[in-house]
């Protein structure tokens, strides 16, 4: 398809549109009704004490090495596993600053955020995690942010006069814990350390050691030992993140845990076969998440996880950016995305191609959970609350 032919809301729909056949053909999905339930009939199916989990597919993934039919085999668990058991929509926009930080800060604030992508600094706009513990009444002990990317350690909270320091989530940076673990660098470890692939020159300063070493083995209750030897046998940030989760599903239990994945953006790289590579681990991963809670008694049968990217990549026939290597150009590739949802009271096998947006997705946790985001600029997506 020659893209330049069709504007940008035409090619997300095409883009929409394309996504519901495929996957109606590959995984035997139906098409969702703008017909709902009533709240109440909903609200039978939701466990009271409701767990939600939210990942961002991180990095950026085209629909060329994921939904189309040659990118599925990319895909196989989310083919095979979790999409017939999800609600999924075709067409998630972005319409924000495509820079891995501050999209995510965005999809958490559900205000398109215009903060530095390569700075230190909190989100401007108050947080999902400020507004679930303090209109909910939450400890600190029941949000939590787990993020590879050493540049996200002020996600967890905004500077927003109304809430700002102390109200928001707490925020675990794996690699912080392995380098506070380590005594020098060491070669066996440079694959897990690697920061930031979207500007190699940004390298964030690590954090205090004593702090580390506390979450390690305070919350996690993992010795330095224990944690670097298993951190050996992993490939990639993105499985040291999940090695991380586990431990403080096991651990703390939280209510509200928000993953970002981070592997695919290797794509920075040039290589195509990293970027492939990436797609796999984190479909896998995703995949695994899903069967962790499902397994454990804390979050079995009371958790929704919602799945989405931050954001996509360019296309190839744009000739401003360099195909998958990149997403520079805002072009509807790169903003024109997707949302999985699977859990109680989430309808199965359902696709529904409407337009929602990034912002969505903070008034549909207040949905879920019953806060209010006063702050936020999206609506709530019915189809899911």
């Amino acid at each position: 398809m020659n893209q330049s032919r069709f504007n940008p809301k035409e090619i997300g729909s095409r883009l929409s549109y394309s996504r519901r056949e495929f996957l109606r053909d590959a995984a035997g999905l139906t098409l969702g009704s703008t017909i709902l339930r009533s709240p109440l009939a909903r609200a039978a199916n939701v466990p009271s004490k409701k767990k939600v989990v939210v990942v961002t597919f991180g990095g950026g993934a085209r629909d060329q090495e994921t939904f189309f039919p040659e990118g599925q085999e990319n895909i196989p668990n989310m083919m095979r596993d979790l999409l017939p058991r999800a609600t999924f929509f075709t067409q998630v926009v972005n319409r924000g600053i495509l820079g891995h930080y501050v999209a995510t800060a965005s999809l958490a604030t559900g205000v398109y955020e215009t903060i530095n992508n390569f700075a230190a600094l909190p989100p401007a706009n108050p947080t999902v995690f400020e507004y679930y513990r303090k209109d909910l009444r939450r400890p600190s002990s029941d949000a939590w942010v787990v993020a590879p990317s050493n540049g996200f350690n002020r996600i967890g909270e905004s500077n927003h006069r109304s809430y700002g320091e102390g109200t928001g989530a707490r925020v675990i940076l794996p690699k912080y814990l392995l380098k506070a673990a380590m005594s020098d660098r060491g070669a066996d470890y440079e694959h897990l350390l690697r920061d930031n692939y979207e500007n190699p020159y940004y390298t964030p300063e690590l954090g205090n050691r004593e702090f580390e070493l506390q979450q390690l083995e305070m919350i996690l209750k993992l010795s330095g030992s224990e944690f670097k030897a298993h951190a050996k046998t992993l490939s990639s940030p993105d499985e040291l993140s999940l090695y991380i989760v586990r431990q403080l599903i096991r651990q703390v239990a939280p209510s509200f845990l928000w993953i970002t994945m981070h592997d695919i953006d290797v794509a920075h790289a040039g290589a195509y076969s990293l970027y492939i590579e990436g797609i796999r681990r984190t479909d896998r991963l995703c995949a695994e998440l899903w069967k962790l809670l499902e397994s454990e008694p804390e979050y079995s049968g009371k958790t929704t996880l919602l799945i989405l990217p931050d954001f996509g990549r360019d296309s190839d026939e744009d000739a401003g950016g360099n195909g998958f290597q990149h997403h520079r150009t805002g072009d509807a590739a790169a903003r024109t995305t997707w949302l999985m949802a699977i859990g109680p009271g989430i309808r199965e096998g359902v696709i529904y191609d409407r337009g929602v947006e990034s912002v969505d997705l903070v008034p549909t946790l207040g949905a879920m959970f019953g806060f209010s985001p006063s702050f936020a600029q999206g609506k709530s997506i019915p189809e899911l609350v």
